[in-house]
């Protein structure tokens, strides 16, 4: 091996080790990335699942109200059509 070839391979060698490192950096970001989203979505207290929950319950609540709200509406809608026909009644004979 000449002169040239040892410079040659020993830029390669640490052009890979320096690669080689930039992937074990990467590679410990991407796990620290991931415990991060295990902890958002698993926390049982805040995670995402209890978000949700909280959510469904929310809209399960809001849905009972409208559904009783349109009752109420029907009837008073129901009474104010039967005032009405009852005047007019009244008025016509």
């Amino acid at each position: 091996m000449t002169e040239d070839d040892t410079q040659t391979l020993t830029v390669m060698m640490t052009e890979v080790s320096t690669k080689i490192q930039v992937l074990l950096d990467k590679q410990d970001e991407l796990a620290d990335n991931i415990a991060k989203i295990k902890e958002a979505v698993y926390n049982p207290d805040k995670g995402l699942y209890a978000r949700l929950n909280r959510l469904d319950s929310r809209l399960d609540q809001l849905e009972a109200w409208k559904n009783a709200n349109a009752k109420v509406m029907w009837v008073v809608v129901s009474v104010g059509i039967g005032l009405v026909l009852t005047t007019a009644w009244q008025t016509i004979f």
